[in-house]
């Protein structure tokens, strides 16, 4: 059965994220159909009335719905926005064992309406749920798109921008590995418009830096309960590139099939993206510090899923 086609997305979970996700796919008139999709069917409907109460001043035409799991069946993107959220003093992965249970089920019922289409995963510990919602929907690999670090990379470019007082967008870097503590920045290859970062930093600059991307969250969290805006934002750039098939190179979670030396793990790297999904990865040259660094990240989520899967 071929691709389903179309740019309807279905949203699964209405929280803080996924109603900010709504919001921006909204704002910036990415899909025509919208359907969201949530245990607590009043808090969906709700989501769905304010929504619709903009659309007067909306981007573009969109119909806005809440519905069930039977409206995956000829969506082009499910969106899981859905699990337990991560507490002050809790780690992304503290929440492995919620949130696969949750997972589980979620995924079964989206695949028992027909779905055909391209599963986007942004419930954390994510790139644990990514590797999960492949194993239990049985899809490609090209089809399973986790968000990866997306938002840490983010983070990096505005940081770096502020820092060179430029545009986030002349910022050219990455933040590759799992979502979380053991992420790393490549900074051999980190560049404004070709121009190498890494020599006109020290070393503690540099570290200064990376703390305050990979800490960030917790600021967040410690100052107004969670992250939402900048992760929605995010998503809403995966979901424009793989409905506009604009082949464009996103850091999101992909899995590893000896790619940078690694096998069997969804993380975060840039990748290819387009109609289908994943297209092809892109593997940076990293120095043998940054090796050592992504084999660490690796390690941490495959000893994580070695608890779940052998």
């Amino acid at each position: 059965m071929s691709l389903t086609t179309g740019d309807k997305v279905v949203l699964i979970g209405t929280g803080a994220v996924g109603s900010s996700y709504a919001y921006a796919l909204v704002n910036q008139g990415i899909c025509n159909e919208l359907v969201l999709v949530d245990l607590d069917t009043e808090k969906s409907e709700g989501e769905v009335m304010d929504l619709n109460h903009g659309l007067v001043y909306a981007h573009s035409p969109i119909k806005i719905t809440s519905g069930t799991y039977a409206e995956c069946k000829d969506a082009a993107i499910v969106v899981i926005c859905a699990g337990a959220a991560q507490k002050p003093g809790e780690t992304r992965l503290d929440l492995v064992s919620k949130n696969l249970n949750i997972f589980r089920n979620i995924i079964k019922s989206v695949m028992d309406s027909g779905f055909n289409g391209i599963f986007l995963v942004a419930t954390n510990p994510v790139d644990i749920l990514a590797y999960a919602t492949w194993k239990f929907s049985g899809l490609p690999k090209e089809r399973v798109i986790g968000s990866g670090t997306i938002l840490d990379t983010a983070r990096f470019r505005y940081l770096l921008s502020e820092e060179y007082d430029v545009a986030p967008t002349s910022v050219h870097a990455y933040i590759i590995g799992e979502h979380g503590d053991s992420e790393l920045a490549v900074w051999s290859t980190a560049n404004i418009s070709g121009k190498l970062i890494a020599p006109n930093l020290t070393d503690a600059r540099k570290e200064e830096i990376f703390v305050q991307v990979r800490d960030a969250a917790y600021q967040i969290i410690e100052s107004k309960g969670a992250t939402y805006y900048g992760i929605a934002m995010g998503l809403a750039r995966i979901t424009k590139a793989i409905l506009q098939n604009e082949e464009v190179v996103l850091p999101v979670g992909s899995l590893l099939e000896g790619e940078y030396g690694h096998n069997d793990v969804y993380i975060g790297i840039p990748t290819v993206i387009h109609r289908a999904g994943r297209k092809d990865l892109v593997e940076l040259l990293l120095n043998e510090d940054e090796q050592e660094k992504f084999a660490n990240s690796v390690k941490v989520l495959k000893d994580i899923q070695a608890s779940f899967w052998t």
